[in-house]
């Protein structure tokens, strides 16, 4: 059939502009996966910054010293080095201490954990690699330390590192899984690896193991991860560590070690034993336990393969040795040449080949009893009273010499520790009762919710009148001569959750976890909450008498001021995101001081108008207690103990 003029004309047309759809379509198409792909690679890239780290000064502190915790160890131009809490502690090879890189003095305000020896794309001779809890990577060459350093506060949790030969290094992190850097940017590794808790890295670039707090093991090869975990017959998804043989692989975890050969589960070799560290030989497999030190397995593969649980028993052998590190957690097991060696609390010890543990370095002579302190109070008597997280108190004597350390069933995790002068008595809070104290430093009473409490953890306690009141996690209770009677939110308090006291007169201010409540004469008179008034905030962690205010620490808004007719203003410390740890908040009329979490001490003028905030010199960003004596300001962190003249601040 002959078509017209006209209709050829038609089909041509339409030809024409069913083609221009068409490749319009596709254009879009292509354009979107064109910025699909460059979204990924920018989701996928983490800004880092790479210099070389320079301390800002140090305005005064000085550290009060607490035991050389230690928690790697690597051998690195002719010296050990040990990392810990407290920092970098460089010995020589016949046992002499070279030199301290303190933490927050020399180092970034941050523990250092696991390190590593390796040569990276942008250097061009090895360095030591050093993991830290919040500041990234520390690359030190001998004399200078270089810091890799993300943008992102999630990357710079840093829980394990493994140097490639091809230059890079795997990051493992506590968030968001595992990153790689290449000399010049950092990246997420695969996509099969993210977002998890990395504990160990083992392998090669080929081939890597990854163990995780609770997915268990990663698998990766070929550009995939596979997963090994309690379905695959791992005794425990949580993974401590992880060590390689050129015919096996040994997962540790909390319930035992598993023996992987050609990809399947041989045997579960120190059955029910907490393995925190490993070290592979070609016929022996050491373990280090958490409790119990370092037991010793045979990696030869059971004669009876089809029975492993049975077998096991006839393959571990208890290394002996130094008993007093028994009780302590092996960190980590290393070889250095044809040595064995472990570190272990505050030692580092040589694995003789008779099986002993001999101390080839460590052990300071401290004057604390532990760096994570919690509590801190300066007597009348000049005795300083520093509470830890979860070893007791020490009692520091006024005029120098050894401490008194209390630790027992009650006194164990301190809250808060507040002196009344005129009856001669101590009270520290604990999460265990409110534990008092006479003026010497001997335990009197115990008192409990079996007592009267409301409760018988205590998260604070104040003075009151002729007695006291203590705040717990289901409300108050007043102590006085009538004996023990509590308030809750039966009785009209904000929350029951309290955090924080503050007691003016025949007043009584409780900070709560939903808000605040002011008491008197018995009665609850006022409740502010975010709902009702200007606090930014629900989460009250402290308080402070300044005038004729209160100074309002809050959990996640800074520092808000309250007049005596319950109005809320901001302050210069008002700053969303801004945590004030419970209880770190002290007021001395000269000076208002706040502890935060990540942001230092936070120093107020008088009545706390102007603020500002103090890092620098400091063991750790995350302040916990404060106090004031004559002059000299506490601070104590997480990280340890340190003090300066009021002046300096």
């Amino acid at each position: 059939m002959k078509l017209s003029r006209r209709a050829v004309a038609v089909l041509a047309i339409a030809a024409v502009l069913l083609c221009l759809v068409a490749a319009g379509v596709i254009w879009k198409a292509e354009r979107t996966l064109r910025g699909s792909e460059r979204n990924a690679a920018a989701g996928k890239n983490i800004p880092v910054t790479v210099r070389i780290f320079a301390p800002e000064p140090n305005p005064g502190f000085e550290a009060l010293s607490a035991p050389a915790v230690f928690r790697s160890a690597a051998s690195f131009e002719g010296r050990f080095y040990l990392s810990g809490p407290a920092g970098l502690f460089a010995y020589s090879n016949d046992g002499l201490l070279e030199r301290i890189y303190r933490s927050g003095l020399d180092l970034p305000p941050t523990p250092l954990g696991h390190m590593a020896v390796g040569t990276l794309a942008d250097s061009r001779a090895p360095e030591l690699l050093i993991a830290t809890a919040g500041e990234g990577v520390l690359a030190f060459d001998g004399q200078h330390f270089r810091q890799i350093r993300p943008a992102d506060a999630e990357s710079r949790n840093v829980t394990a590192l493994l140097p490639l030969a091809s230059g890079r290094l795997l990051l493992g992190t506590a968030k968001l899984g595992l990153l790689v850097y290449d000399g010049k940017t950092l990246e997420r590794f695969h996509s099969t690896t993210n977002d998890v808790f990395v504990t160990a890295i083992a392998g090669t670039e080929a081939e890597l193991w990854i163990g995780t707090l609770n997915s268990g093991v990663l698998h990766w090869r070929g550009g995939q991860a596979e997963t090994l975990g309690e379905p695959q017959g791992l005794p425990d998804p949580r993974v401590e560590s992880v060590a390689l043989t050129p015919n096996a692989v040994y997962i540790g975890t909390p319930a035992g070690v598993v023996e992987l050969r050609d990809g399947k589960l041989t045997w579960v070799r120190a059955r029910g034993r907490y393995a925190h560290a490993l070290l592979a030989d070609a016929d022996t497999l050491f373990v280090g336990q958490m409790e119990g030190g370092v037991l010793a397995v045979s990696s030869t593969p059971a004669t009876n393969a089809s029975n492993p649980r049975r077998s096991i028993a006839a393959h571990l052998e208890e290394i002996s040795g130094q008993r007093q590190s028994d009780d302590k957690p092996v960190e980590q097991l290393l070889r250095v040449g044809d040595a064995r060696y472990a570190v272990t609390g505050d030692q580092f010890l040589r694995l003789e080949p008779g099986g002993e543990g001999r101390k080839v370095l460590g052990g300071n002579d401290a004057l604390l009893t532990d760096h994570n302190i919690s509590a801190l109070m300066v007597g009348s008597d000049g005795r300083i009273w520093v509470g830890y997280f979860d070893r007791g108190l020490d009692i520091l004597p006024a005029t120098g010499g050894r401490p008194v350390h209390i630790e027992n069933e009650q006194v164990f995790c301190i809250n808060r520790i507040v002196e009344n002068s005129r009856q001669g008595a101590v009270a520290v809070a604990t999460a265990n009762g409110l534990v008092l104290f006479d003026r010497d430093g001997r335990q009197r009473q115990v008192l409990t919710r079996d007592s009267g409490l409301i409760a018988s953890h205590v998260t604070d306690v104040a003075l009151y009148g002729d007695g006291m009141v203590a705040g717990t996690p289901a409300g108050i209770t007043f102590l006085d001569a009538s004996g023990p009677h509590s308030m809750y939110a039966f009785q009209g308090l904000v929350n029951n959750h309290v955090y924080a006291l503050g007691v003016r007169e025949n007043s009584v201010v409780v900070g709560t976890l939903g808000g605040l409540s002011f008491i008197s004469g018995g009665a609850v008179q006022r409740n502010l909450t975010m709902g009702n008034s200007g606090l930014k905030a629900n989460w009250i962690t402290a308080l402070a008498s300044v005038g004729g205010d209160w100074l309002v620490g809050t959990y996640g808004s800074g520092i808000l001021r309250v007049n005596a007719q319950g109005s809320v203003t901001a302050t210069e410390a008002t700053t969303q995101g801004t945590v004030i740890n419970p209880g770190a908040m002290i007021a001395d009329g000269r000076l208002v001081l706040a502890g935060t979490i990540g942001k230092g001490v936070l120093v107020g003028d008088a009545d706390g108008t102007r603020w500002r905030s103090v890092t620098a010199g400091l063991p750790s960003l995350n302040v916990t207690a404060l106090a004031v004596n004559h002059g000299i300001v506490y601070v104590g962190t997480d990280n340890g103990l340190v003090k300066i003249a009021e002046s300096k601040l």
